[in-house]
């Protein structure tokens, strides 16, 4: 435990932000926060540990964002805390600042790990420590996939305190024994809506269970906290606190109501963004209509989601059946009319789509009561065009909801979150492989090297990968399933039954050299 002064009455000041962070909002009177139930008080810049204040310094930081001085108290009393905040609001320098008095520039082993869902995100967060930490004796070193093994080693040899890193790339040098984790005191979830999602759930139990016996100081920040993140936070975090700082009084075990402004013709490519960029484990999509329940449904099949629709057309039998898929985790995406808004309880559902806002007001509720179930978060995101954004703000003040726009991702958007989803997939069937397997797949490296090389004109090369990424994917996202959702959590078994074989090979050589 870290002695801290805090003060209980001092407002913090707006904070100078490094170039990598976005600004808040212009001022801080629109922010609510939610402390935990034994909180402490906020703390002020002045009041700060020198080593502290130096690194804000080297920083360029003249004082606090709103987060780090709720956050900070939290931290340096090493309690575990999901803490919630907008994307560019200080969590990076929340987070890394109280590693300073944490960590020992003396021990030279891996001694805070701070997990990121991307590689830009592992080396933004590792060059701000870099600025935070210098002079300090605590080095950093940013580990992630799409690289090479042996820089990387090198820095991990040389005693990096401070690792930052993508899950599946962490995993790598733990089972190659080029990093441990014997000395860990700090654990970090950066993005961890993102981390405990599909795709790197599987990678992130797996290093769990190469975490050390002590207890690890483990947090977690997010800019949103959907229902399965707060119930699989658990399974990382010893008694968990939930500090929440957001606008307008969205609370993180509440639901977000959201809106994306698109033009009619525009709508189910839109939803199709939204679906790869959010990536809900389930969701229901609500149209007015039978016809467009037709037609999403076939959107969403079309590009290879798994989804079913439920309309007065079914029958009672075939809808029961489509709700018992939902319900086992079998489907992932189902297309509405609103016969399925009440009376529906799908557990794991944290969004909620309206292809096009209700006819009137009392559906919206019943809609939107779909996610959120029993206190847990949830997401309703409306598609709407300039006159039905009119209908939507008269439902939202009608019942005193605050709907907040959100901006349409771009393609750029849905390439860098589809591409990191993707890199996790492979990497964890790469280390599926066994050794026959990586000699079959070697035949294909100057294939590779070929097709990459060659452009997208008329099924050239790029376009031929692309083709097959994107089958890969589609098929990960079926297979893949959180433990409450059945089939498996993929690589899980693989990896396991590769570490068996591993010791079944050590023993095996262990008898044959004390039999020689």
């Amino acid at each position: 435990m870290i002695e801290y002064p805090f003060t209980d009455d001092a407002e913090p000041e707006k904070q100078q932000l490094c170039p990598s962070e976005e600004p808040l909002v212009d001022t801080f009177t629109k922010i609510s926060v939610n402390e935990p139930e034994v909180s402490l008080p906020s703390a002020v810049f002045e009041k700060l540990p020198e080593a502290v204040r130096a690194a804000c310094a080297r920083a360029g930081w003249q004082s606090l964002t709103r987060v780090q001085s709720f956050g900070l108290p939290y931290l340096l009393n090493g309690r575990d805390i999901m803490l919630q905040s907008r994307t560019g609001s200080g969590k990076t320098g929340c987070y890394l600042l109280p590693l300073l008095p944490l960590l020992s520039p003396d021990l030279k082993a891996t001694q805070a790990l701070a997990l990121t869902p991307t590689r830009e995100l592992a080396i933004q967060v590792a060059r701000e420590a870099t600025t935070l930490f210098a002079g300090s004796g605590i080095t950093t070193a940013a580990v992630y996939g799409g690289v090479g093994y042996r820089q990387q080693a090198a820095a991990l040899r040389d005693g990096a305190q401070v690792i930052v890193g993508t899950p599946g790339r962490i995993l790598d040098h733990l089972l190659r024994r080029s990093m441990n984790l014997d000395e860990l005191r700090c654990l970090i979830f950066d993005e961890a809506d993102r981390l405990l999602s599909i795709g790197f759930y599987p990678d992130m139990k797996e290093v769990q269970r190469c975490l050390p016996p002590q207890p690890v100081h483990t947090c977690m920040f997010s800019a949103t906290y959907p229902p399965h993140v707060l119930k699989l936070a658990a399974e990382f975090m010893r008694q968990p606190a939930m500090l929440s700082l957001s606008h307008k009084q969205v609370h993180v075990a509440e639901v977000r109501h959201l809106f994306c402004e698109v033009k009619p013709m525009d709508k189910d490519r839109a939803l199709v963004r939204l679906l790869e960029t959010e990536n809900p484990i389930q969701a229901v999509i609500f149209c007015n209509t039978k016809a467009n329940v037709h037609y999403v449904t076939g959107v969403l099949r079309g590009f290879g989601y798994s989804a079913d629709e439920i309309s007065s057309d079914l029958t009672q039998n075939k809808r029961e059946a489509v709700l018992n898929q939902i319900h086992n985790g079998e489907l992932r995406y189902l297309a509405a009319t609103d016969i399925a808004a009440r009376g529906i309880d799908i557990p794991a559902l944290s969004h909620v789509f309206l292809y096009e806002p209700p006819e009137d007001h009392e559906s919206y509720i019943h809609r939107a009561g779909r996610t959120g179930r029993a206190g847990a978060a949830g997401t309703v995101i409306s598609l709407v065009d300039v006159m039905q954004r009119t209908e939507l703000e008269r439902i939202a003040r009608h019942y005193g909801i605050a709907v907040a726009e959100l901006p349409l991702p771009t393609d750029e958007d849905v390439s860098r979150v589809t591409g990191a989803r993707v890199m996790a997939f492979l990497e964890a069937r790469l280390r599926k492989l066994t050794g026959l397997e990586q000699l079959r797949a070697a035949r294909y490296t100057a294939l590779a090297q070929e097709l990459a090389s060659e452009g997208e004109e008329d099924g050239g090369g790029l376009a031929l990968l692309a083709m097959l990424l994107d089958d890969f994917h589609h098929g990960a996202l079926r297979e893949n399933r959180f433990p409450d959702n059945k089939p498996v959590r993929q690589g899980e078994s693989a990896i396991s039954m590769d570490r068996r074989k591993r010791l079944s090979r050590r023993r095996r050589s262990g008898e044959t050299k004390k039999n020689a």
